[in-house]
């Protein structure tokens, strides 16, 4: 869940019991709907600003730096037509690991791009997928459909028992997971989980529910997340010492730093013998620099680098012309294939790039 839902419900909204007033209401919905990521960006950015720049004077330049700087970084950040954002190495052939990252109720996969490619100047040989949750009504706010994961009927332990939808979430991430698998045969332990509020819930809900025990990941991270769907959530026999990391604002209006207390304490209930969570003075429904470096200390811990674990990738010689045109500009080396013809050219281009010759 993110602040998009407090903005909906400190919103004063209009009476539908008059017909006079069903059109503006209508406008007023919609209007709220299609604002809401603008707003959401700009209390994010006040809140990172207000908080860091009184704690953390000099980590708040330096992040606020490195967060936008598009200059000098390891990674290459592409999207999709899905609404999926993949971070990954410049030389794809370096990747060693794998983070999933969910985003918040009513954001997307661009709510922490900057994120992600924020850690891959710490991680540069891990890949960073970072998927946007279909658009569905959300009861909690007023029925309006937004990017979510589940529903949320409300907060409190009873509402929270049914998250209509997070089992098809679930294996949303689950089959994320497993063509990582497939195709680069990169090993489940050498992939996380991470999320913020409704994306670190299903996180947890995901990550410790893996169906085997070979697919054990190396850890989960969540950022003002909770325990979703107590009730179903049943930790995997062998699962139970997945590290977990739950960072969580201690003045959060939206998930109380309490509700995180009780995820910890019932997920424990449940079998978890690694469970860490990590309070912020202060902070709100939002992230704040250290823990960002918090999270990237936890994931350097948990994916540390291993060339042993480098994927394997398709033999350039064997792949289409248009597999070849992909890998190219994935790798951002469009400059370099200008005025090339011929495919043997476009494989010497990418067997050259994945052996550090250009």
């Amino acid at each position: 869940m993110h602040i998009f839902s407090f903005v909906l419900s400190t919103t004063p909204t209009l009476s539908l019991d008059k017909k006079n007033t069903q059109h503006s209401t209508i406008r007023k919905r919609q209007h709220i709907r299609s604002s809401s990521r603008y707003y959401l960006y700009i209390y994010t950015i006040l809140a990172f600003v207000a908080a860091s720049s009184k704690r953390y004077p000099l980590k708040a330049k330096v992040a606020a730096a490195s967060f936008h700087s598009q200059f000098n970084m390891p990674s290459i950040t592409t999207r999709n037509g899905d609404g999926t954002i993949v971070v990954s190495p410049k030389n794809e052939a370096s990747q060693t690991a794998t983070v999933v990252i969910c985003h918040g109720l009513g954001d997307s996969a661009e709510g922490f791009a900057d994120v992600a490619e924020h850690l891959s100047t710490q991680m540069p040989y891990v890949k960073f997928i970072l998927p946007t949750a279909p658009t569905q009504p959300v009861t909690m706010n007023m029925g309006m459909p937004m990017p979510s994961w589940y529903d949320i009927v409300g907060l409190d332990e009873r509402s929270n028992e049914k998250c209509a939808g997070i089992e098809e979430s679930r294996k949303t991430l689950v089959s994320i997971l497993a063509k990582e698998h497939e195709t680069t045969k990169l090993p489940y332990s050498r992939m996380a989980l991470a999320g913020f509020s409704q994306g670190g819930a299903l996180s947890i809900f995901t990550g410790m529910q893996m169906e085997k025990v070979d697919q054990k990941l190396a850890g989960i991270l969540v950022m003002s997340g909770y325990l979703a769907g107590f009730g179903q959530f049943k930790i995997t026999p062998g699962l139970e010492d997945t590290p977990v990391l739950h960072c969580h604002g201690m003045s959060d209006p939206m998930v109380p730093f309490g509700m995180a207390e009780k995820s910890r304490d019932k997920a424990i209930e449940k079998g978890a013998t690694d469970y860490k969570l990590e309070g912020y003075a202060g902070l709100q429904h939002s992230v704040c620099p250290q823990e960002i470096a918090d999270a990237a200390q936890f994931l350097s811990r948990i994916l540390p680098p291993d060339d042993s674990c480098k994927i394997q990738l398709k033999d350039p010689s064997e792949m289409s012309v248009k597999e070849l045109k992909e890998a190219i500009r994935k790798a951002g080396l469009g400059s370099k294939a200008v005025g090339l013809m011929e495919k043997a050219e476009f494989v010497k281009l990418v067997k050259d790039h994945r052996e550090g010759k250009c």
